[in-house]
């Protein structure tokens, strides 16, 4: 910071009384430097940066700060507020106040400035030391680091020396549902870190919303690790600091290699290119399977986020629509509107309200795949043309890989424009009106004219693939669908299987529903061959596994596959051929048994909405016995050779108890 502050640039005893009026006596200082070139332009970035989130810290502490067109050099100005001045922090105002400037595209200045004062903000000491100041120069002196705050009082006679500064990591986790994944890998992530006395706060970005951590505990912060398969929200909070970027599967099955890697890029002083407006990806990731790998891992981020965002569309307007058929009867898709024909006692008037609500909410099913890929692909300026080349794949009868290719188009035309430099007074239009329109004239461009027949072909030919699949041919794919959902638990096979299940039922055909079923069966059977194993030999499993085998019953009944997912990380070459067996062979019986299913999830509790359903419970129960006679048998063969080697030790054994 030796050239970022001088006097001139601190005011002490500042009048304001707003941060509006704050930002501009502190930028009038950085004018009268010859620091920033036009006044009212840099005010109004800084009010378009404030407008964003506010830049309030705990403990009476405002960093307003931007990147700006209008800055000619990197500038920190001080001011201290006697009143005391809002800029949103929770704890109320702030009377520390730091004006930031940064030249417009120099995002590595901007982030380095906002980071090491951050840092240094955290110390009381040097915090008191500026309250105390009343020589501006001493002041700027200080900030810039050149006299060190008073030192901390020595310690009373007898106490012990003060235990050296913690490493802090802070963490964000996500999966394509936000439930189970989610959280998992925060409890993995948290026990890691108390293991290894490491300071750790997650941000679990799940299906419920997310509370976002402080930005003061994300300041102190030494490195970030992201655990997600869905793209990270407000990525640009996290920027200018050591990142790792992987999978949410490597926070649960490997989270203290996590926590080293993220120790070593701290060390070796890596930082991350993430910009504050969330452009830009890290790098060095050590071949982690985060958002910023090679392509293929991107792409399947990018469908995880659509996936993510339309399962609550599916499972809302799927058990409607199931449960109308279970009120009412397969005949009531054809009842007139309830808007013109309701009568409040007949049940066939309700059956046909639910049906109409789910096949409304099944109607946004393919816009939400598609606006939510492109969301994925280039934040909320794709929104629009993903919806749009939804919507277009439903009219011309495109429909699920419509809406992916829809979603990978407008993603892909938004990230085309954004690379277009454009004069900085169109920037603030950019991506409300300028990338919207354009981009969804050539996303309906593109699905209207060139690419959306054949894909409504590919689509036709599928369906009627499915319709015509019987005998051998059905049981093959029971079979396969069962070793996908079963062989990551939740992961992105499970979850390519899961999304291919729910696609045809946005126009259901009877061979659409058989493979749904077949996928939710195959689902259940991981968690209830745990459970089942650990209650017929619970000597095979630790007891925190024995544990995880109460709660797994309740996690497989709901089609929650992810309940075996601490088995399968503590045994994985064990445990997943045995699921894996368990599942291919349900997923063959529901389909040779003709098992349909019109509801998305729901597990056990949807069995009367199910084709067959004494058949498809008899497919579940033999999948499960197959699972857990195989996990039992491989683990007791583990076990006989450990038990002769404790009995050949037995006496030396004896001696060391």
């Amino acid at each position: 910071m030796s050239e970022l502050i001088t006097a001139e640039l601190v005011d002490l005893d500042l009048s304001a009384g707003t941060k509006t009026e704050a930002a501009r006596s502190l930028a009038g200082r950085m004018v009268t430097a010859g620091r920033v070139t036009d006044l009212d332009g840099f005010l109004a970035d800084v009010a378009a940066r404030e407008a964003q989130m506010p830049t309030g810290l705990d403990g009476g502490i405002g960093i307003p700060h931007c990147r700006s067109e209008h800055v000619a050099t990197p500038t920190l100005a001080f001011g201290r507020s006697p009143r005391g001045i809002d800029f949103g922090a929770p704890d109320g105002p702030a009377d520390l106040v730091f004006l930031i400037a940064a030249p417009a595209g120099a995002d590595d200045d901007h982030l380095t400035i906002l980071s090491s004062l951050a840092r240094r903000l955290m110390d009381p000491g040097f915090t008191d030391a500026l309250r105390a100041e009343e020589n501006a120069a001493a002041a700027a002196a200080l900030i810039r680091g050149e006299e060190a705050p008073a030192p901390a009082p020595e310690p009373e006679e007898g106490t012990k020396e003060k235990a050296a500064e913690p490493f802090r990591i802070v963490a964000v986790t996500s999966c394509p549902t936000g439930i189970a994944h989610t959280y998992m890998a925060a409890e993995s992530l948290e026990a890691a870190a108390r293991a290894q006395g490491v300071v750790l706060d997650v941000e679990t970005q799940g299906s419920a919303g997310f509370e976002r951590l402080d930005p003061a505990v994300i300041a102190a912060a030494d490195a970030v690790i992201w655990a997600h398969d869905v793209d990270v929200r407000e990525k640009g909070r996290f920027g200018g600091k050591p990142l790792v970027d992987t999978g949410v599967k490597a926070g649960i099955n490997r989270p203290a290699e996590l926590i080293a890697e993220a120790r070593a890029k701290a060390e070796r002083g890596e930082i991350s290119g993430i910009a504050e407006d969330g452009a830009g990806q890290s790098e060095g990731t050590g071949g982690t399977a985060g958002a910023s790998g090679h392509f293929g891992v991107r792409l399947r981020t990018y469908l995880m986020s659509g996936v993510s965002y339309m399962v609550p569309f599916v499972a809302a307007g799927g058990l409607l629509i199931a449960l109308s058929f279970a009120i009412g009867g397969y005949e009531i898709a054809g009842a007139k509107s309830v808007a013109d024909h309701f009568a409040w006692g007949e049940s066939a008037s309700w059956a046909a309200l639910l049906n109409q609500i789910g096949t409304a909410a099944f109607g946004f099913l393919v816009p939400v795949l598609a606006g939510y890929i492109a969301y994925g692909m280039a934040d909320r300026p794709a929104l629009v043309p993903g919806f749009v080349g939804g919507a277009i794949a439903l009219t011309i009868d495109a429909g699920f890989l419509g809406g992916l290719v829809a979603g990978l188009l407008a993603g892909a035309a938004v990230m085309a424009i954004q690379r277009v430099k454009v004069h900085p007074t169109l920037r603030g239009i950019m991506p409300v009106l300028v990338i919207p329109l354009l981009a969804s004239i050539a996303v309906g461009f593109l699905m209207f004219i060139v690419v959306g027949k054949p894909i409504a072909s590919l689509q036709n030919a599928l369906t009627d693939w499915l319709n015509g699949l019987s005998g051998s041919n059905a049981v093959i794919l029971g079979v396969v669908l069962g070793l996908m959902m079963c062989f990551d638990m939740g992961g992105p096979l499970n979850k390519v299987a899961y999304a291919f299940a729910v696609g045809g039922l946005a126009d259901p055909t009877p061979g659409s529903l058989k493979v749904m079923a077949a996928v939710m069966a195959a689902g259940m059977v991981p968690p209830l061959a745990m459970a089942l194993a650990t209650t017929l030999r619970r000597g095979l499993f630790t007891r925190t596994e024995q544990e995880n085998g109460r709660a797994a019953w309740v996690l497989g009944a709901s089609f929650i596959t992810e309940g075996a997912i601490p088995f399968a990380a503590a045994d994985p070459l064990r445990v997943i051929p045995s699921v894996m067996a368990g599942g291919a062979v349900t997923g063959a019986l529901s389909m040779a048994f003709g098992c349909t299913l019109r509801a998305p999830h729901g597990g056990v509790f949807v069995v009367p909405l199910i084709g067959e359903p004494f058949l498809y419970l008899l497919a579940i129960a033999v999948g499960t016995a197959v699972s857990t006679a195989l996990v039992v048998v491989l683990k007791g063969m583990r076990r006989a050779p450990d038990a002769e080697a404790r009995a050949d030790d037995g006496p030396t054994v004896a001696v060391a108890a």
